[in-house]
């Protein structure tokens, strides 16, 4: 393959890569819009045709072009009056942002109030207006079956982060294991000799929140330890509800020595509560959070945690979205996939005195 000296001053065009590449436009297309049924040496001398004349996508004409706006829509779930969460929503724009930039895609993030008559018909109307190629959803939308049903009716691809397990048998799907993880995180906290605990639960109705919870009563169950003798208290995800849940749990006479919480925003506020009380962490009780995030870190003590690979898991939902256009294969295709966790030691989790 030789670069004609004439192509060097002027802006490549895709006729001028097919010309190079020896092959036809039509697969150049195919090739740079990640579609199948082009063999991997083809593939190969396209992307080389590519570079050598360092030819741009112009977007806007090829969405014009193939009459797709090539955006993907995010969905994140707020009712706008709610503290955010310090990290979660960020993390997974992130992964799906690098994701969508390197295939030729644009991200669009939609916040929706969850709690409002309109949600899923607002999330419903970004298909009918044509305003996206594909959706992600988040929880508490991912765990909504009739939605994704809908959805899926419409033949746009969909992916679900953390979706429940009748949402997996519909559609393409990702996240971890969050019963595995409950379970192994409180296990730590059991092996270390802890027999008295507390635990502050995520959203309720939120269904990887649930998996959380129900990995926690499996590892007390497992240590031939009375479940309902836990202290369980309500929480949100959000840093306040961390802090009066643990509070109320600290004014009991027969308080915990061990507070397993959701996500790392609770726990963090579950610090709080414990210092201002003049407690000592991990001395005096210990505290483990769910997530990883940045703050997990900044807090003092570091937080005891469950690593969830948030950035992998929006690149991966970008990768099905993508695969799923460019396979035609529309929404309704199941496809669940596991992203490995890990647990994170850190200064919040010592034997209890």
């Amino acid at each position: 393959m030789q670069l004609d000296n004439s192509l060097a001053s002027q802006k490549p065009t895709i006729d001028d890569v097919a010309s190079l590449a020896g092959v036809g436009r039509t697969t150049v297309s195919r090739v740079l819009n990640n579609g199948p049924n082009v063999r991997a040496e083809i593939r190969e001398r396209v992307q080389r045709a590519v570079q050598m004349l360092d030819y741009k996508v112009n977007i806007q004409a090829r969405n014009l072009a193939g009459g797709a706006t090539r955006q993907i829509a995010l969905i994140h779930a707020s009712d706008l009056d709610s503290e955010p969460n310090s990290y979660y929503n960020s993390g997974l724009e992130l992964g799906a942002l690098r994701a969508c930039a390197s295939q030729g895609f644009q991200l669009v993030t939609h916040t929706v109030n969850q709690t409002a008559p309109t949600a899923e018909r607002q999330i419903i109307a970004l298909i009918e207006e044509g305003r996206c190629d594909g959706i992600i959803l988040t929880p508490p939308f991912s765990d909504r079956l009739e939605l994704v049903k809908q959805i899926c009716e419409k033949k746009c691809p969909v992916v679900c982060i953390s979706g429940g397990e009748e949402v997996q048998r519909i559609t393409a799907s990702v996240g971890i294991d969050d019963k595995a993880a409950g379970f192994e995180i409180t296990r730590h906290l059991i092996d270390l000799g802890h027999r008295k605990f507390g635990y502050i639960k995520g959203s309720s109705g939120h269904l990887s929140a649930e998996g959380r919870f129900d990995g926690f009563l499996s590892a007390l169950k497992s240590a031939s330890i009375a479940p309902q003798d836990a202290i369980v208290e309500p929480g949100n995800f959000t840093f306040h509800s961390g802090i009066e849940s643990a509070q109320r749990m600290l004014d009991r006479p027969d308080r915990p020595t061990a507070l397993v919480c959701a996500n790392d925003d609770m726990a963090a506020g579950a610090l709080l509560a414990i210092h201002k009380m003049g407690l000592e962490i991990p001395r005096d009780i210990s505290v483990t959070g769910f997530d990883d995030t940045p703050v997990s870190e900044i807090v003092w003590p570091p937080l005891t945690t469950v690593h969830q690979p948030i950035k992998q898991i929006g690149q991966r939902a970008v990768d099905l979205i993508v695969g799923a256009i460019n396979g035609g294969t529309g929404g309704a295709v199941p496809n669940h996939q596991n992203i490995e966790f890990r647990l994170v030691t850190r200064d919040s989790s010592a034997p209890p005195k």
